[in-house]
């Protein structure tokens, strides 16, 4: 069961795109209602996509409201998770490659905006609390 639901959790994906476009959410309360998420940011045509079933009902009932994080908060700690993920994902014989499927494109020099830094953090939170890991030394938490 830990394989099947390993399988289908993971595939997360920064993709350059030359036709990207910005999704706004009006109000500051999290919810989205699809199991593929898109985030995109016009200004660096870059994209995330996150494809995991659990996540979407996760974020709907336990993510933070966007005003309770500040841009600088989410980079910092997503710069050092995705550091740790990338380095778990190129050692498959150490880690599980169901979970680390693939390293995350994630450049500290591009400014990816808020909304493409608040989903990517709130997904590593969940992968983190949902699979029992632990990207380093600042624990996910709600």
């Amino acid at each position: 069961m830990k394989t099947y639901i390993s399988i289908f959790t993971l595939v997360f994906v920064l993709l350059f795109s030359c036709n990207s476009t910005k999704e706004t959410i009006s109000n500051d309360k999290p919810r989205i209602e699809s199991d593929t998420i898109r985030i995109a940011n016009d200004d660096i045509e870059y994209e995330v996509f996150i494809i995991d079933g659990g996540f979407t009902s996760w974020f709907n009932s336990r993510a933070k409201p966007r005003s309770f994080y500040t841009l600088s908060y989410l980079e910092a700690r997503n710069h050092f998770w995705v550091l740790e993920w990338n380095r778990r994902a190129n050692m498959p014989t150490v880690y599980n490659s169901n979970l680390y499927e693939m390293p995350i494109n994630y450049e500290t020099s591009i400014d990816y905006g808020f909304e493409v830094n608040y989903m990517i953090f709130n997904y590593l939170t969940y992968f983190q609390l949902t699979n029992k890991q632990q990207l380093g030394g600042f624990p996910a938490r709600l």
